[in-house]
């Protein structure tokens, strides 16, 4: 028998919980369903309530239920906050048994966890293939074992395939120590981001200051090379400068300039370099805004904007590009060359990669808004529902973003498209069925079947009589579109049958 199985099973027997980490989603799933054909539980309640957390199941979200009725769950990014709430409630309350997930469940969560089984230590690691995890990350994943508050003590279990692996798991991760911990403030990201929000709050306000902060932070106390820091920060403030969101007052003219004269210079933000700073924007992925900004116009559509967003550092990790697709993205994005508001890098440049997987995000997106459901693009894009929905979020700040820098520079047409996309994002919807979602109760689903039965607008839904409407949304929806829309609906019990309503208009 696998070991994983044998030690899942064992703890059962021990009448204790057990977290299994394994190295991907699509692991988690085959190791919960291997689990669940093995236990003799049977949670029907618990089935039901999977499948009630998502508006329309899904075949992750069947799968999930098939599983979690014997006591077994799987636990990943993919789920729907509301499915991964239930199943951290039910573990503690006892009623699940068995969680097997990805190591995002490792950091945050005390859970009565007995055991932990570790399938791996091993990760992909872009092109260098497989590599060890660090101390740190294994000691998070142990950890989950035996927490004070529910077990006396806990195991943690690493699986190794042979005698040599079990030394070097020993050697590296039983007897290892914790990798040192490092400021992020020096990622460039991180830097210029914080940078820009100090001067914009008035904290720096000029090289004097920002030299005096940035010395207290726990980034010079560690790297305490000053002169080099201070390199790394006049870099950012010319590259600041240079995007036009901060200006550097006072400059000397050309020639001889003192040390003294040039710290003295005054920061400040511009207005546009302020509100980017509000809006919490990485203020690269603010410059590349306004670029794609600047070439809008009526020729472009949707699709340039959702690229625009989907190409920023924000946006990651973007959907990947596998190899059987690359035909595939090269074709769609030979179709929508000409909506690009910036041009293809070479296929030799290095951020070609993230372009390219950009594309597939887009695209994703491109079909949201054409209302394909969410089989169909964990079919296509192998994006799970907790993943749309996360992408949605970035989405929705990211477009708002736009829209506020756009409203700065008074581009009107660019303004009017991503307050559309906005709600095409939120709601999966093309442009449309928009008319219809301005009423309460009507998501993507209720606006399609309306307007396929010639209910396009608010005057159609005044017109069409509530016995109608009842048939197509149900009588307390129907009943609701009617209130909305400025009419009022009476019980009528007089000479009518019980429960028949008529229409007063206001």
């Amino acid at each position: 028998m696998d070991p994983i199985l044998k030690l899942a099973l064992q703890t059962l027997e021990q009448n204790k919980q057990a977290i299994i980490f394994v190295p991907s989603r699509a692991s988690a799933e085959k190791t919960a369903e291997d689990i669940a054909k093995l236990t003799i539980f049977q949670l029907p309640e618990m089935e039901q309530e999977i499948l009630k957390a998502a508006s329309t199941p899904t075949k992750q979200c069947r799968k999930l239920s098939h599983t979690i009725k014997k006591g077994v769950a799987f636990h990943h990014a993919g789920l729907l906050q509301k499915q991964k709430e239930l199943i951290e409630d039910e573990f503690r309350n006892g009623k699940i048994k068995i969680i097997c997930c990805t190591p995002t469940l490792a950091a945050g969560l005390s859970l009565p966890v007995f055991r932990v089984i570790i399938k791996s230590l091993k990760r992909f690691s872009g092109s260098w293939g497989m590599d060890w995890i660090p101390v740190l990350e294994y000691l998070q994943m142990a950890g989950r074992a035996g927490r004070p508050e529910y077990e006396k003590y806990g195991e943690a279990v690493c699986i190794a395939k042979d005698e040599a692996e079990k030394e070097e798991i020993h050697d590296r991760y039983i007897l290892g120590k914790p990798e040192a911990i490092y400021s992020k403030l020096a990622v460039e990201p991180v830097l210029r981001t914080y940078l820009l929000s100090l001067i914009s709050s008035g904290i720096i306000r000029d090289r004097t200051s920002m030299k005096e902060f940035f010395t207290k932070t726990f980034w010079a106390h560690q790297f305490k090379d000053m002169q080099k820091l201070e390199g790394i920060m006049e870099k950012m403030l010319h590259l600041l400068e240079e995007w036009g969101f901060i200006t550097m007052v006072g400059s000397a003219n050309a020639g001889f300039v003192s040390a003294n004269e040039i710290n003295q210079e005054k920061l400040r933000p511009t207005p546009i370099g302020k509100r980017v700073s509000e809006l919490y924007l990485d203020p690269l992925t603010a410059r590349h805004i306004l670029d794609c900004l600047a070439v809008f116009d009526p020729g472009k559509n949707s699709f340039s904007i959702l690229q625009m967003i989907s190409h920023t550092l924000e946006m990651r990790p973007l959907l990947r590009v596998k190899s059987k697709e690359q035909d595939t993205i090269q074709e769609e994005l030979t179709k929508r060359y000409d909506s690009l508001l910036k041009e293809e890098p070479s296929a030799y440049d290095i951020e070609y990669e993230d372009f390219f997987c950009s594309v597939k995000t887009a695209l994703f997106f491109d079909s949201w808004i054409d209302e394909k459901d969410e089989d169909f693009l964990l079919e296509k894009f192998d994006i799970r529902p907790g993943e749309i929905r996360i992408k949605q979020e970035i989405a929705d700040w990211l477009l708002y973003a736009s829209e506020e820098l756009a409203l700065l520079q008074e581009h009107k047409i660019a303004v009017k498209q991503i307050r559309k996309l906005r709600l095409q994002i939120e709601y999966g919807v093309k442009e449309e069925l928009l008319p219809l979602l301005k009423l309460q109760g009507i998501g993507r689903i209720r606006a399609r079947k309306l307007y396929a039965h010639g209910l396009q607008d608010l005057g159609d839904l005044k017109k069409v009589d509530l016995t109608t409407l009842s048939q197509l949304l149900g009588k307390i929806v129907a009943e609701s579109v009617k209130k909305q829309v400025g009419e009022e609906v009476k019980e009528v019990p007089e000479g009518k049958r019980k429960g028949q309503t008529s229409i007063l208009k206001y």
